[in-house]
Parts: structure tokens; C-alpha cells; sequence
């Protein structure tokens, strides 16, 4: 039991004492061991019916930094002083489509399923996105799904983040057209299978943040 009580206490004090960082000192690096867990832990996480729909770029590159700078009006700061910069994509509708070769791929080559179950999970899927999420033949909506699975893998990358003691900012601040057309130009979207979800930054904070403010749990939790 003490050992369960020790463990329930180190997540409310992680989470209590996460907070978005909004200054980096840029003489301070993440270690390569850090954020090579922060990054597993951002592909083992969930999607829906595993099919993965991100890709994660580690943006180094100071003269791209510069570049997406003036339209990433979220990320000014983290874009100067971060050790690490990520800009997560997501898949676009002609790779989530039931019969895209990206679905094939995925049930083939990564999930392994058999003939069968492929063609029952690809029925599975076509009829998920038809009926429940009716989302077929909307290219924005088909997207907009694919964006929501990318803040699962943000989600457990800022916990991570936070129980190594390294601080983090997600960031969706940005103008997604000029952001898109820079990085398009530098080779780094292919505008046909991804688009810019979201960014986010590791480091560590320069300046003190002020107390965490939340609503409270009888605002937030409903039991019916």
C-alpha cells in the first residue's frame, strides 16, 4: 500500500508542478537519453485502429526556426531558447481512406492481421468513418480526426517530459498556411500525405511561473 500512496503522490506533485514553459534558457540542453524516451513514448502511444496517423519532425535547422518564426506567433519564444523542437503532422484523408496503401501497410506490415481480419478491420474502418464519425467525402473533417489522434502522442510526450523534470510547451499558435508553404519549400511537408497539427518544445525554464490555476474538481467531474 505505501508503495501504491508513494506513486499516486509523484503523479499529483508531476502534474502540480507542470506547467507550460514560457521562457527556455538556451545554454541548457535536453540529454540525448531524455528525449529519446520522450519521443518512444510519443510512438508507443494509442490511435485509432492503430493506424498511426502522425509523424514527428525534430526541427534543428536555426535557419527554418527563423523562417516559421514571424508566422508561429505561439512558438516565438521556444523557437530561440529550446533545446528540442518538434513539429508533429498529421495524416492527410488520402492515406486514411479504407483502401489507401498506407491503411494496407499498417494492417500488413505493422499490425500483422491476416487476410481476413484485414478485410474485416478495412470494413471496420470504412464503416466507422461513414456512419459513426460521417466524415467521408469531407477532405477538412477527415483531417480535423486525424489532427485530435495527434494530441495523444502531445499529451504523453508533456508527461514524460515532466516526470524526467524537463519542461515543455505545446504549442498550436501559428498561421498553418504560411508555416506550411515554408516548410513545403524546405522539403520538409509533403503536402499530399501531411499536414501541420501542432508544435511543441523541451528545454529548461529561464523564469519562474505563477501559481497553477484550475477549476475544481466538482466543476469537472460529473457522476451520473
Amino acid at each position: 500500500m505505501k508503495k501504491e500512496e508513494e506513486m499516486r503522490a509523484l503523479l499529483l506533485d508531476t502534474f502540480n508542478n507542470r506547467y507550460t514553459c514560457k521562457g527556455y534558457d538556451p545554454q541548457k540542453k535536453v540529454s540525448d537519453e531524455d528525449f529519446k524516451v520522450i519521443m518512444e513514448i510519443a510512438r508507443l502511444s494509442p490511435s485509432s485502429m492503430g493506424l498511426e496517423p502522425w509523424k514527428f519532425v525534430l526541427l534543428n535547422n536555426r535557419e527554418i526556426r527563423d523562417k516559421i518564426k514571424p508566422y508561429s506567433w505561439g512558438a516565438e519564444v521556444s523557437l530561440d531558447g529550446a533545446s528540442h523542437f518538434v513539429l508533429i503532422l498529421a495524416r492527410k484523408p488520402v492515406d486514411l481512406q479504407p483502401d489507401a496503401a498506407y491503411v494496407e501497410y499498417m494492417m500488413n506490415d505493422v499490425q500483422h492481421f491476416t487476410d481476413d481480419l484485414r478485410l474485416a478491420r478495412k470494413n471496420k474502418l470504412k464503416s466507422f468513418q461513414e456512419d459513426d464519425l460521417q466524415i467521408t467525402g469531407n477532405d477538412r473533417a477527415f483531417f480535423d480526426w486525424a489532427c485530435k489522434q495527434t494530441y495523444i502522442p502531445l499529451a504523453n510526450m508533456l508527461t514524460a517530459a515532466a516526470i524526467l523534470g524537463v519542461d515543455s510547451t505545446p504549442m498550436e499558435g501559428f498561421n498553418t498556411q504560411k508555416v506550411e508553404a515554408i516548410l513545403i519549400e524546405e522539403g520538409i511537408l509533403d503536402p499530399v500525405h501531411f499536414g501541420l497539427s501542432c508544435m511543441i518544445a523541451f528545454g529548461y525554464k529561464n523564469r519562474d511561473h505563477r501559481p497553477k490555476t484550475r477549476r475544481s474538481m466538482a466543476e469537472v467531474l460529473e457522476e451520473v
